[in-house]
């Protein structure tokens, strides 16, 4: 949660510093130290900020360590994914507290196994959220190894963009994100959790795979096809 941001969101929600202060039950000087970027909120309070302001998604703590990311299971991911509004998962519900959809994808391309229709979901989440802290996303990603995962489902979503007007305002920042996944790209070859049952099958999918899939050395048949929102 950026201090430009938090000072944004409170006067947005017609706030003092000392009435939001209160709502905290802290000073309003600390308040002012949050606002400068003088101190950082703990985890706790970044929560209690989002709640009091009504902040994105984007906003919440993310809840990950520099390296070793634990992984969601596909139940725990689902449910997420069906909190941040995504369709493919609506039966599920929501509960009240959405997870930073950077949080979401980042522990998602950390399984080593990996739902097929869960995949399907990663690129709409950066179509759907505008404001990923884009720096920090990429760090954890590259200290974790991820960047072809990552780099391979942003392209993904950039195609979406290209083709559908809904989310061509993504462009900027999809191919943003690219440039700068582009010379991080790892030349060993990623399965992107799929575990594939033979190695006829791993060999069909090498032959017929897209562009992308090559260029990012991720062995998968995935394509904006297969992606219900896309059409």
């Amino acid at each position: 949660m950026k201090a430009t941001q938090l000072k944004k969101a409170r006067r947005a929600a017609g706030l003092t510093q000392t009435q939001l202060a209160n709502k905290l039950g802290k000073s309003q000087g600390y308040v002012s130290l949050l606002e400068r970027g003088k101190r950082s909120p703990s985890m706790s309070l970044a929560k209690r900020l989002a709640k009091v302001l009504n902040l994105p998604p984007t906003a919440r703590p993310l809840r990950v360590s520099k390296r070793g990311l634990t992984r969601f299971d596909a139940d725990r991911t689902a449910k997420s994914l069906a909190t941040l509004g995504y369709p493919g998962f609506a039966y599920l519900g929501s509960s009240d507290t959405p997870t930073n959809p950077a949080e979401v994808l980042l522990r998602t391309l950390a399984a080593q196994r990996v739902n097929a229709r869960v995949v399907e979901a990663m690129p709409w989440l950066l179509l759907r959220f505008a404001d990923f802290d884009q720096k920090e996303t990429l760090e954890f990603a590259h200290l974790n190894s991820l960047q072809n995962r990552f780099g391979f489902v942003v392209s993904l979503a950039r195609n979406v963009a290209e083709h559908k007007t809904e989310y061509a305002h993504r462009l900027p920042e999809l191919n943003k994100l690219l440039s700068s996944l582009e010379p991080l790209r790892l030349a060993r070859e990623d399965d992107l959790g799929q575990q594939f049952r033979s190695e006829r099958l791993r060999d069909w999918v090498k032959q017929n795979r897209s562009e992308a899939a090559v260029h990012w050395n991720v062995l998968t048949d995935l394509g904006t096809g297969h992606l219900a929102y896309a059409n």
